[in-house]
């Protein structure tokens, strides 16, 4: 199921290989309707390192809800699962190819955390977890100042519009 409200976007799956990019790609698309295109990398980047996990380590099945939220200046993604057990940052031995996904997810996001979920929270009543990330949006600057022409009342020297008569000659009444 996916839910859209006008900054908040909903999707329920089973944290499977295959949904993975099915995932990713409902993420990026949602990003550019939202308009933020520089943030597609690092959303799917992050949304695939929860998803990973909760594949990888959720029990008792692999039932979860990614969630993005834009409030202001922020775009949060979630991801809730019903295993309660906290997820844990540890150092990866140089040589294994995998135990990285929450240092990653530090390195691209502004912030990250993980809670439990009380059972009242929880969509089946059971409890769970939900990790997080935020992603700062970043603000458009405003566009440069422009000179602009100041009418003198000196008609030789009031510049000329793009059709080359002088404003002060089509202004005046006739």
């Amino acid at each position: 199921m996916i839910s859209h409200r006008s900054r908040h976007c909903a999707v329920e799956l089973q944290a499977l290989p295959a949904r993975i990019g099915q995932v990713r790609r409902i993420v990026s698309a949602q990003l550019r309707y939202w308009q933020l295109d520089p943030l597609i990398d690092r959303a799917a980047l992050g949304v695939t390192e929860l998803l990973s996990n909760v594949h990888r380590h959720a029990a008792p099945d692999k039932s979860c809800t990614v969630e993005l939220e834009l409030k202001l200046d922020r775009l949060t993604v979630s991801v809730r699962d019903r295993d309660p057990r906290l997820p844990q940052v540890r150092t990866a031995d140089p040589l294994e190819t995998s135990g990285r996904g929450l240092a990653l997810l530090e390195a691209v996001s502004e912030s990250w955390g993980a809670r439990p979920l009380a059972a009242a929270e929880a969509a089946d009543g059971r409890g769970g977890k939900v990790v997080w990330f935020v992603l700062p949006v970043a603000v458009a600057a405003p566009p440069p100042l422009r000179p602009v022409s100041i009418l003198h009342p000196d008609p030789e020297r009031t510049p000329l519009t793009r059709s080359g008569v002088r404003l002060a000659a089509a202004l005046a009444p006739s």
